[in-house]
């Protein structure tokens, strides 16, 4: 009976270690796409609008593309950096579920 639950807390630990390594960086990319004239979307010519990576650690990267107006100031497009703050808040909230249910599950588990 220990052989098969060290097995089975050897498998379960591995796919943790492997979770981890795939959240230990989350990267939230909004994109955009120009309607056409007669109003079709070609979603494979969508563009990178901006970029947030996150790393576990708490490090993280924003990429925010500028335009540079007459008078020389750069200009955040205001309505598409709105909506990529939205989809970062909405990647990490589900981090944070998926992570709180992986603790849940490994705190259940160890009470067996």
């Amino acid at each position: 009976m220990a052989n098969g639950l060290e097995s089975s807390i050897r498998e379960v630990a591995s796919k943790v270690v492997k979770y981890v390594e795939d959240i230990a960086e989350m990267k939230v990319e909004t994109k955009y796409v120009q309607i056409g004239a007669d109003g079709t979307v070609d979603y494979s010519k969508a563009k990178p609008a901006a970029r947030t990576t996150i790393k576990l650690d708490g490090d993280s990267e924003v990429i925010v593309p500028l335009r540079q107006s007459e008078a020389g100031r750069f200009e955040i497009d205001s309505a598409l950096l709105e909506i990529h703050k939205g989809n970062v808040t909405t990647a990490i909230d589900y981090r944070a579920r998926i992570l709180n249910a992986l603790v849940g599950a490994i705190q259940s588990f160890s009470r067996q």
